[in-house]
């Protein structure tokens, strides 16, 4: 009963670490990335479709990204898409490609960035520590229906403990990593 709640609650912290690796991915640093429109969503005839669906994309230079649309109907609705959202960026298409040029990052946007970054390491903390009181509590309810004694329960918890702890440098580990790249000139 106890090894089943804590390889769930590890299951379920490494996903919100997966889950933080794809959001600071997103995050724009000083060179042009794929992944920056991965969660972009484009109204294509009345169907909110992910951009990896309807186009390719690649990166040919260090601040370009090209978007190739596999329907030439939907490139109307990608632009659209691309200048509604939070990259900032104004995409230039000649009928078969859109072309996204990102410009250099000043610093004031570089220090945006990183405060993006830190509440997104924030929101996968919280996470991590909500699955830790959900898992609490199913131990201290196995321990209220006589399952497990007082001793498992409190060894059990600082198993959990340290689960929560690991997972939880690991998120800090990654917002280093992601400060070091934004601020990086």
């Amino acid at each position: 009963m106890i090894e089943d709640t804590l390889r769930q609650a590890e299951s379920k912290m490494s996903k919100a670490v997966e889950v933080a690796k794809e959001e600071f991915s997103g995050i724009r640093t000083g060179r042009a990335n794929p992944a920056l429109v991965n969660r972009l969503q484009v109204d294509y005839y009345g169907t909110p479709t992910p951009l990896q669906q309807l186009a390719g994309i690649s990166a040919p230079e260090a601040r370009l990204l090209v978007v190739s649309p596999y329907d030439r109907n939907a490139a109307a609705s990608i632009e659209k898409a691309i200048r509604n959202s939070d990259l900032g960026i104004n995409p230039a298409s000649d009928g078969q490609v859109i072309r996204l040029a990102f410009p250099q990052l000043t610093e004031e946007r570089r220090k945006e960035y990183v405060k993006l970054a830190k509440h997104r390491a924030e929101e996968a903390r919280t996470s991590i520590r909500n699955v830790r009181r959900h898992e609490k509590g199913e131990l201290e309810r196995l321990e209220r229906d006589g399952e497990i004694s007082q001793d498992e329960l409190r060894r059990a918890e600082q198993r959990l403990q340290g689960i929560t702890d690991k997972y939880v440098a690991e998120v800090d580990t990654l917002l280093q990593h992601k400060e070091r790249e934004l601020l990086e000139v």
